[in-house]
């Protein structure tokens, strides 16, 4: 096997996901270096905590490792910087500076891609290079690059994901296990799928990252994660859980990108989803993407949305799009930007949604009259009630399902019916989705 040329890497962390990066590429180089007759070796490390690199790993003591990231931007020799530190302080630093100085980037950080990509990419175009970032949406699902390639010709108008791993294993509980929402985040936090602190996963801020690089790619417009309408899941009762499946659904955590009119709405959200939907059969751990194409039609990608072995297999995938082609004097984007076009947000208020609502209030004749009263003044429209006994005496239950309606309108409704003397609390409003 005759092999081209060396592709020299340097890691900037030495972490859960990279230590994978360096076993994978050590365990399969003979084999890499076959598909593409160019050997992937990983020249540098840069760990603020040196002591921490395994040393039982294969051929880490010929690897020069130090504490300093800028080792890495100021070798010469090093092709590809894999950045892999995540969050935006320092990462995007080092990241600019190694495109700045001609390098090829690939990541797996999700913040700094959502938040601050129009730069980096600014900054790899002019010269000559490329940032790829397979890893940041959906661990070892393969939906970025085929966004840019393979889908391309495509006019997306639509995209519909599980993109957390963490939320989906609380509603999957939740649902099989009875579970409060509390109970169900301790045991995610007990197998290690929540951090400690897991406010980014369950209130939706991590999905949201991930739609809006997705998106910006599949609407050919920036998008960032600020301009992602965003609910977590932290007010899901137990009640939801059951009423959902008793009405023929299940709650999942959504992200819905969709593009109509040169208007681009995006939004994360609980939803009720159709059970014979296949994206309501995502359980645990696992992601899905659901994108709709004008010729494709509708394809699915579904797989585990993050973990060591399938983040590191994706972030090693770049490296190799990147070392197939690779020619140290003339250099070239493998993707480039595809944010060509400004196209508008859309205003949440001016969304159209079905809605489920679950409320209590007082058991006694002319109810159902004045709420009913209200929607009709906001243009709300009824398709289904059901009434169930409430624990305490004297109230009822009451579960209503909504005709697609301005979300605007939906939310005065809701403000109206909480004032009602009648009325003791409105305790959920979830969107519906019936999914093509």
């Amino acid at each position: 096997m005759k092999i081209d040329q060396d592709i020299n890497i340097g890691l900037i962390g030495f972490g859960y996901i990279a230590s994978c990066v360096y076993r994978l590429i050590s365990e399969q180089n003979d084999y890499i270096a076959s598909k593409i007759r160019k050997r992937l070796k990983v020249a540098r490390i840069a760990e603020k905590d040196p002591g921490k690199l395994k040393k039982d790993l294969p051929g880490l003591s010929e690897v020069a490792v130090s504490s300093d990231a800028g080792d890495i931007l100021a070798d010469d020799d090093i092709d590809i910087v894999v950045e892999l530190i995540g969050g935006i302080v320092p990462a995007y630093d080092f990241v600019s500076k190694a495109l700045e100085r001609g390098k090829y980037v690939v990541t797996a950080n999700k913040d700094m891609i959502a938040n601050k990509g129009k730069k980096l990419f600014d900054i790899a175009e002019s010269k000559g290079v490329d940032i790829l970032f397979e890893a940041s949406v959906g661990g070892g699902i393969p939906i970025i690059g085929p966004l840019k390639s393979s889908l391309a010709s495509n006019n997306i108008n639509k995209l519909v994901g599980i993109l957390n791993g963490t939320t989906n294993y609380i509603l999957t509980r939740m649902e099989k296990d009875g579970l409060s929402f509390g109970d169900a985040l301790n045991m995610a936090q007990d197998l290690g799928y929540a951090e400690k602190d897991p406010s980014a996963d369950i209130e939706g801020y991590d999905a949201a990252c991930k739609l809006a690089i997705l998106s910006s790619i599949a609407f050919s417009s920036r998008v960032v994660v600020d301009d992602v309408y965003r609910e977590g899941i932290t007010s899901l009762k137990a009640a939801d859980i059951e009423n959902a499946r008793d009405m023929g659904y299940r709650i999942k955590l959504l992200a819905i990108g969709r593009e109509q009119d040169r208007k681009i709405t995006v939004k994360v959200h609980p939803a009720l989803v159709p059970r014979d939907h296949i994206l309501a059969s995502i359980e645990d751990t696992y992601n899905a993407v659901y994108v709709y194409g004008n010729f494709v039609g509708q394809v699915m990608s579904y797989g585990r949305g993050a973990g060591d072995m399938p983040t590191a297999s994706s972030v090693v995938g770049d490296i190799i799009k990147i070392a197939r082609n690779y020619d140290r004097q003339k250099k070239g984007t493998v993707y480039g930007c595809s944010c060509f076009e400004n196209k508008q947000i859309s205003d949440i208020d001016e969304d159209r949604s079905k809605f489920y609502l679950l409320m209590d209030v007082l058991d006694r004749p002319g109810v159902l009259a004045k709420i009913s009263r209200v929607f009709g003044d906001n243009s709300v429209s009824i398709e289904s009630m059901i009434q169930k006994q409430a624990e305490k005496e004297g109230t009822a239950r009451l579960i209503f399902i909504i005709h697609e309606v301005l979300n605007k309108n939906l939310y005065k409704s809701i403000e109206q019916i909480s004032d009602l003397d009648v009325v003791l609390k409105v305790l959920s409003a979830i969107r519906v989705e019936d999914l093509e």
